[in-house]
Parts: C-alpha cells; structure tokens; sequence
C-alpha cells in the first residue's frame, strides 16, 4: 500500500473518529503530495522521495516549534508538536545511538577518513547510505563525534 493509500484510509478513519490533531497531521501530508504529484518534474513518487517529503514536513515543523517557544507562544508550539507525532507514524524507524555508530563507523573506514577534515567526504556517503534511515543532524553529529 502506497503513502497516499494510507494516508486516503487514515484520512476517513481520523475524520469519522473527529481527530483534529491527526487529521491536521495527515492533511499537511496529503497536501505535500499533491504538490509533488502535480509540480510539473514528472518524478515518480517512491519510497525514498516519500520518506524525504515526510521528514521535510517533520523539520519544518520541529523549525516552527522552536521559534514558536522563544516567542513564548506555547499554544503554537504544542500544535506543531501534535503535527510532528502524526507524520512521524508514518516514517520508518530512525537509526540511533550504537546502531547508528557502527554504520558510520564502517562508512569512515571505507572512505579511509581519518580526521575532521575529511568530514565532508564521510557526510557525503554517510547521507546516501543513510537517506531516509536517520535524520541529517544526527548522522551529522555522529560523525563529529567519530572523527573528533
């Protein structure tokens, strides 16, 4: 079953049970692939480019958050935060911690990184080995941690 499918069921189910966190959550998502579908590339919407659209949705959102609490609207805030739990039901499970080190780890040595200089390098194959699989901050923050 494609994203759209699911979000289409997850849509009826949300609105019948008058969820308005979660129908607010799948809306944004609904609405990101519309976009895609009709932004005139012509590019396929698979599994990768989905999971890509989501996590946009996830960070902008976590980016909205934050300015929303150092302007001390609070309400705005949760509201997003509610936004981010929906879409992330629909993400695949994040890398993290030992699991997501041994990974980086393998990746270093098969780059031959040796120092923080060749973080570039490293990132690079690290985001096309993990794309989808980890957030960019913490594959980012992994590496300086590996390589420091």
């Amino acid at each position: 079953m494609s994203l759209e499918e699911k979000i289409n069921k997850d849509l009826v189910m949300a609105m019948k049970a008058k969820d308005e966190v979660t129908l607010r959550g799948i809306r944004a998502i609904k609405s990101v692939i519309q976009l895609a579908k009709t932004d005139g590339t012509g590019q396929a919407i698979d599994e990768t480019r989905e999971v890509q659209m989501l996590q946009k949705l996830v960070k902008t959102r976590q980016e909205s958050m934050e300015i929303y609490e150092k302007n001390g609207r609070p309400e705005l805030a949760a509201k997003e935060r509610e936004e981010v739990e929906v879409i992330r039901r629909y993400l695949p499970a994040m890398l993290e911690g030992a699991e997501l080190e041994a990974i980086i780890s393998q990746i270093i040595s098969e780059v031959g990184a040796t120092s923080a200089k060749d973080m570039g390098k490293v990132m690079g194959a690290a985001n096309k080995a993990l794309a989808g699989k980890a957030e960019g901050r913490t594959i980012s923050e992994t590496v300086k941690k590996l390589l420091g």
